[in-house]
């Protein structure tokens, strides 16, 4: 690619020049942040650093069994961030309390070191999504780094802790009722299973059936299921969405998934044919206005680039390869809803992080 020979010169503001640079020197700080607070999750020091006692880099490196050169130049790069707080008289630093739930806590519904998990696998795997960006090729979700996979989940399990059984199941008509009086639910695209597990602890009286194309997921999935004591009333499956076993279900879920399918609208018809009656497809998908302009926001950043390293490629890795993006939004996700042979859509609940549709025949 060239750029004409007798394109216009355009003046340029230095002022305006120095403000972009000193962006991008703040955004390589903030890419390099991302692994470090993957280094400080695995190596545990915002645990170590939750109580809110003021420590030293040699008090931090004892307390978790590391070394001292590398806690030190850590917390100065943390302090840096503003991720924990300085004090230059008796050189300790402190981790902020709101920050240590966000950071130390895994049952607070803010718990973000699984987005930087996900966010750190996902650029180790840039190489190849270049590659692919080359010739319009895909990378399906099976062939990205483990970080990738256990980020994803520790991430979205998150959020449906905080808002999967308290908000979006009663936000959507008559659900509840039939999960508490015992209904028939799939769980599709289920990862390692983190949903289809909270439903069941919830709803005792259901059955759950669990699927994902991804075999090793599964395997996580039926082993977490054990591990919860809900094996009992919850099967795990290797299967495509547009494959997977039963039908007569009250209710079909599928978690932050749809936009990753190569073919959405089969996978639509499918679940249509595998609905009750007067079932309820639940489709929960990225925060997403129907416009580029509607997102453009610092959510919409971050999931944009998600989709260019990640759901894009994954949808193009499979047949038809659709690929909605990320960001796809209401209006089309609508439009494979009822191309799927549905007649009713609404946007049933939403967070800054993910609208929840309600489908129905």
């Amino acid at each position: 690619m060239t750029l004409q020979a007798d394109a216009p010169q355009r003046a340029i503001d230095p002022d305006k020049l120095m403000s972009f640079v000193f962006r991008a020197v703040d955004e390589v700080g903030a890419t390099r942040n991302t692994a470090l607070v993957v280094m400080g999750d695995q190596l545990g020091y915002y645990r170590a650093l939750a109580d809110g006692r003021a420590v030293t880099p040699a008090e931090l490196a004892e307390r978790t069994g590391t070394g001292e050169p590398y806690a030190r130049e850590w917390l100065a790069a943390q302090a840096a961030g503003g991720y924990v707080e300085y004090d230059a008289e008796t050189r300790r630093y402190t981790l902020p309390a709101e920050h240590a739930v966000a950071l130390a806590d895994p049952t607070s519904p803010a718990y973000l070191p699984g987005f930087f998990q996900l966010a750190h696998g996902t650029v180790r795997d840039a190489p190849e999504i270049l590659a692919a960006a080359i010739d319009g090729d895909g990378l399906g979700w099976h062939a990205h780094n483990r970080d990738v996979h256990h980020g994803c989940e520790r991430f979205f399990r998150t959020m449906y802790n905080g808002h999967l059984i308290g908000e979006w199941l009663p936000a959507l008509e008559g659900v509840v009722a039939k999960l508490e009086a015992g209904a028939r639910v799939a769980d599709v695209g289920c990862g390692h299973g983190a949903s289809t597990i909270l439903m069941a602890k919830s709803f005792p009286s259901s059955t759950f059936v669990g699927s994902d194309y991804h075999a090793q997921s599964i395997e996580v999935a039926r082993a977490r299921a054990a591990e919860a004591g809900v094996a009992d009333r919850v099967t795990f499956e290797v299967a495509p969405a547009t494959g997977f076993s039963g039908t007569g279900y009250d209710l079909v879920a599928m978690f932050d998934c749809l936009h990753d399918m190569g073919d959405p609208v089969g996978a639509a018809r499918y679940v249509r044919q595998a609905l009750a009656d007067d079932g309820t497809w639940m489709v929960v998908e990225p925060m997403a206005g129907d416009h580029v302009e509607d997102n453009l926001n610092p959510v919409g950043r971050t999931y944009y680039g998600f989709s260019t390293l990640l759901c894009t490629p994954a949808s193009l890795s499979q047949d038809v390869g659709l690929a909605l993006g990320t960001q796809a939004g209401p209006a089309r996700i609508r439009d494979v809803a009822t191309t799927g042979g549905f007649t009713r859509f609404g946007t049933a609940a939403a967070t800054p992080f993910n609208n929840v549709f309600e489908i129905r025949p």
